[in-house]
């Protein structure tokens, strides 16, 4: 039986897996690598104390996430591709209320930043 996300090590143990994924994948990984680079840990640590936040109301998460994002040239395919490795990677290790909910926060900020995108760029359809 697997268990439910439920704190630190277990956001680790999920954003570790979802960014392997993202590493090999060939629609996420270009666009990761050409930011990211070879030093993936500082964003590791970021996205930690981001899904920690998020998760558990937890302190130390700073940032803003859609500015990191706004420059990138990234469409609905990569939001998409993005949620199934993301929902891939939760349903591998976990089960519960906290793992649903934070497939939920997932797909909410997909929607939200492709929103974002989409006025920024004048493009009228969002598709997710």
């Amino acid at each position: 039986m697997m268990n439910d996300i439920i704190d630190i090590n277990s956001i680790k143990a999920l954003v570790d897996d979802f960014y392997t994924r993202v590493r090999a994948d060939e629609i996420l990984g270009p666009v990761f690598l050409a930011v990211i680079k070879d030093d993936w840990q500082p964003h590791l640590d970021k996205m930690y104390a981001f899904w920690n936040a998020a998760l558990f109301g937890a302190p130390g998460f700073k940032g803003n996430p859609f500015a990191k994002h706004a420059p990138l040239l990234i469409n609905a395919a990569h939001f998409n591709r993005w949620l199934q490795l993301f929902s891939q990677a939760v349903d591998t290790h976990f089960k519960g209320a906290v793992a649903e909910d934070a497939k939920k926060r997932a797909e909410l900020m997909a929607i939200m930043f492709q929103s974002k995108l989409a006025v920024m760029k004048d493009v009228k359809n969002v598709i997710v």
